[in-house]
């Protein structure tokens, strides 16, 4: 059994709320590696004319600390 640290990540997506889960992960893995799992805590959205132009989440990662 090793250690495991949780960061909070908001990240955002003109396109669903799935890639800006994505942009999450990919955005932290930029500088955490071992990255385990992703539990989006949040979603939000910006609507313009009634319509969604911005998908957000607020997102809880995991990784194993070296």
């Amino acid at each position: 059994m090793g250690v495991h640290k949780v960061i909070e990540v908001l990240a955002h997506s003109t396109v669903s709320w799935e890639d800006a889960a994505q942009q999450a992960v990919s955005g932290a893995a930029k500088n955490v590696r071992n990255i385990e799992s992703i539990y989006i805590a949040e979603k939000s959205g910006k609507v313009v004319d009634n319509q969604i132009v911005q998908y957000r989440v607020n997102a809880k990662i995991t990784f194993a600390v070296e």
